[in-house]
């Protein structure tokens, strides 16, 4: 490499440190069966024990013994990888058994897999695009990277809307052509200020403007309906949404991304999109742990209302101890107001080594420069005693730094 490519990389590196947002990953191992609890390696040598704060594995799926037994049956069945793609020898029964447990969830003819959230965001997207040639996008504003990335590659008109911001959406809509086919694309819970669209609104839109609706569960998942199904299973209008896109990273603790809808519109976007086509698909231990952890999110409701709970609690904890938590009543995301790049990084980093508590600092680009925060994520398992703990820390911790509490 020549020194002064080199230097490109250094000046971008160089430019993420000068404004505090330079990304440390924590080398954490969870502890099977401890969940929160795991081990942090620490940079000089040793391991320390810690509770974790920020997971996204809402539910503690990723340690229930029923998943980690139906993954350990797959392997000794048919073993460790899937052999190709699925279109060359990497399709078995457990993608096609879960692909329709999936669409069952959402009330959906049919459902496609891929190997994350982010790859079946952007693929869908972008192939929806390039099977309508003429199509106009109008996306929220807030909506996720790997949407944004799948838009941008979208080689059609694009809309962006304020978020949540109806009146907003209609003004754009009527710009485009009455005839022009139109996808308004959002999500259901904004995971880092923890609100959620109106979903039933923007259907109504839609069906006035004749545009197809595409919605990102991805934070909703598993955790709100009866079933699981989601936001939209929750407020009784997920047979109104045409495309709904989920994760098995989040509530069913695995990894992968699927997308539900139309038979017909899944079939073209399975024969079409090249983020599904030309990759390896999932390991049949994961396909077959995720379809067993799905049917038991199914099935017990009672995990959603213990984690609805826990959530709740948390928040009260910390607005009657002054801390700043931000606004984010519908759901279980907790976040808690920093306003600086560097400190948020500091007391990230205070909480995790002096007092044993790992909560991910959450800078720009991921929410917009001034509003950095630390986002907790409480689940069923995080007890009254974990959460006394957690305030105390962070009592310590903004002291420690001078920040003050509210009255």
């Amino acid at each position: 490499m020549r020194q002064e490519d080199e230097q490109v990389f250094e000046d971008a590196v160089a430019a993420v440190r000068a404004e505090g947002r330079y990304r440390v990953f924590a080398d954490i191992l969870r502890s099977r069966g401890r969940f929160p609890r795991a081990r942090l390696r620490l940079p000089e040598g040793g391991e320390k024990d810690i509770v974790v704060w920020c997971s996204n594995d809402y539910l503690g799926q990723g340690q229930s013994p029923e998943v980690l037994a139906a993954a350990h049956e797959a392997i000794d069945k048919v073993g460790a990888g899937a052999g190709g793609t699925r279109n060359i020898s990497g399709t078995t029964s457990y993608h096609v058994d879960l692909e329709r447990e999936l669409a069952q969830l959402h009330g959906k003819e049919a459902a496609l897999l891929f190997t994350s959230g982010y790859v079946s965001n952007d693929a869908t997207l972008s192939t929806i695009a390039k099977l309508f040639p003429d199509l106009w996008i109008f996306s929220d504003a807030s909506n996720h990277a790997s949407m944004i990335e799948g838009i941008k590659r979208a080689k059609c008109q694009k809309r962006i809307f304020r978020h949540n911001d109806l009146q907003h959406l209609e003004a754009l809509l009527n710009e485009a052509p009455p005839e022009a086919p139109k996808l308004i694309a959002f999500e259901s819970v904004y995971s880092m200020d923890g609100d959620t669209a109106p979903i039933e609104q923007i259907c109504d839109i839609a069906e006035q403007y004749g545009a197809m609706t595409y919605l990102d569960e991805v934070h909703g998942v598993g955790l709100y309906g009866a079933q699981g199904g989601g936001v939209a299973e929750r407020d009784g209008v997920m047979h109104r949404v045409d495309f709904i896109e989920g994760t098995l990273a989040k509530a069913f603790g695995t990894m992968g991304g699927y997308v539900t809808g139309p038979t017909i519109a899944i079939d073209a976007i399975r024969s079409s999109a090249p983020g599904f086509i030309f990759t390896t698909s999932l390991a049949p231990s994961i396909a077959a742990a995720a379809l067993e952890s799905v049917r038991l999110v199914k099935a017990c409701p009672h995990m959603r209302d213990r984690l609805a709970e826990r959530a709740a609690r948390l928040k009260e904890l910390l607005r009657e101890s002054g801390l700043p938590v931000m606004d984010s009543s519908t759901t279980h995301i907790v976040p808690v107001l920093v306003g600086d790049a560097a400190l948020c990084k500091e007391i990230s980093d205070t909480l995790l080594y002096e007092h044993g508590i790992y909560v991910q600092p959450i800078n720009y680009p991921t929410v917009p420069r001034g509003t950095e925060r630390l986002r907790f994520t409480p689940s069923p398992f995080h007890d009254d005693t974990l959460m006394d703990e957690l305030v105390t820390a962070m009592h310590a911790v903004w002291r420690k730094f001078g920040v003050k509490l509210a009255a």
